[in-house]
């Protein structure tokens, strides 16, 4: 019998993968000023033995006003940098899978509570709250504070900070870098016409309104170590009547692929209160799909994917040419093991672990023995 598509394995850019299953970057709230501590070794820890080909790092702000909380995991300086480095040698010394980061700015959707607080913007002046920015002074919410319009000087910072932590990911020896431009965050703010109203080049056309993104990730390009994939997670429609939309989505795909993207992970949402999202399984397969049809570089498919058919579906009809797991594998950790069973797969278990599984699937699984 064939392998299952699910688990054959596949080249993003320079980056061997075993499988088609990622690990989507999941946002923890956790941090200390920006730092990753004791959580996020234990966190990510478990998420390295689940069986997947590849983990991403949570959203990571690129300067502390581009966190969504006060509790974001940063990359802007030496202390944060020093604590991702403590974090990715424990996990390493007992994992192999290769490891990306998410590189975000929040916008003006950033200095929020935690979920569990509630997640309310917190205006400037208060306890962990400071002053937002975007591409308009338009708040994401009414009677929100309103974000200040990045000058040209602000454009200039914000796109020195993704390249600095861009080479300060490459110095942590992470394998690849997604930049966040999806989910009503500042990359995205400047795509939709909901959110950028700028009169200057960098708002209006569709050309405009793609420009800062597309500067970003020149830079960030140039930045980090050709032979490592860099790669763009998209929303690819808001929701919203007069949006951003998967026509528009299509073309900056397109964009980011003739500078050298080296794949396109879809998503959406998230820019607009007024967003009506038809969630329910596959909800998001079709934007993937279509974007999928306009460019040849690798695309990745994310939202309620939870069970092996169902993934298997989508990247063996060519939906998509990976999917992305998010709160499946929080819920279920060892969630590609378990597809691997049910589609007759194979996917790395460290030998520890080998007691858990049946006996007529042992056959199937690899093992890793961890380093000393």
């Amino acid at each position: 019998m064939s392998s299952p598509k699910l688990f054959q394995p596949f080249d993003v850019g320079g980056l061997h993968l075993a499988n088609r299953i990622v690990i989507a970057p999941m946002c923890t709230y956790s941090a200390v000023d920006g730092q990753m501590t004791d959580w996020h070794t234990i966190h990510l820890g478990s998420l390295a033995h689940s069986g997947a080909a590849l983990l991403t790092i949570e959203a990571t702000a690129v300067e502390p006003e581009g966190r969504i909380s006060y509790a974001d995991v940063g990359l802007w300086d030496d202390a944060t940098e020093a604590a991702m480095a403590r974090t990715l040698e424990s996990v390493r010394r007992h994992s192999a899978m290769p490891i990306a980061i998410q590189l975000a700015h929040a916008g003006r959707k950033a200095s929020t509570a935690r979920p569990w607080d509630g997640g309310a913007q917190i205006a400037p002046g208060q306890a962990h709250g400071w002053q937002t920015v975007a591409p308009s002074a338009l708040p994401f919410a009414a009677g929100e504070n309103p974000p200040a319009a990045l000058d040209r000087a602000g454009l200039d910072r914000v796109r020195d900070a993704f390249v600095a932590a861009a080479r300060r990911a490459a110095r942590l020896g992470i394998d690849a870098v997604q930049i966040h431009a999806a989910h009503g965050y500042l990359l995205h703010e400047f795509l939709s016409p909901l959110s950028n109203h700028r009169t200057d080049d960098y708002g209006g056309s569709l050309e405009n309104r793609m420009r800062f993104p597309l500067e970003v990730f020149d830079a960030v390009r140039a930045a980090f170590p050709a032979d490592r994939p860099v790669t763009v997670r998209v929303s690819g429609t808001d929701w919203v009547e007069g949006g951003w939309d998967i026509e528009q989505t299509a073309a900056f795909a397109k964009a980011l692929e003739s500078r050298g993207a080296d794949a396109i992970h879809v998503s959406s949402g998230g820019l607009d209160p007024r967003q009506a999202i038809p969630v329910g399984p596959n909800y998001q397969v079709p934007l993937a799909r279509a974007v999928r049809q306009a460019v040849s570089i690798p695309v990745v498919a994310v939202g309620l994917i939870t069970e092996p058919e169902q993934a298997e579906a989508i990247v063996a009809t060519g939906d998509a040419d990976l999917v992305a797991l998010a709160r499946t594998v929080l819920y279920e950790p060892h969630w590609p093991w378990r597809a691997a069973a049910a589609l007759g797969g194979q996917v790395e278990v460290p030998p520890q672990y080998l007691r858990s599984q049946p006996r007529q699937y042992r056959d199937l699984l690899r093992t890793s023995v961890p380093a000393a």
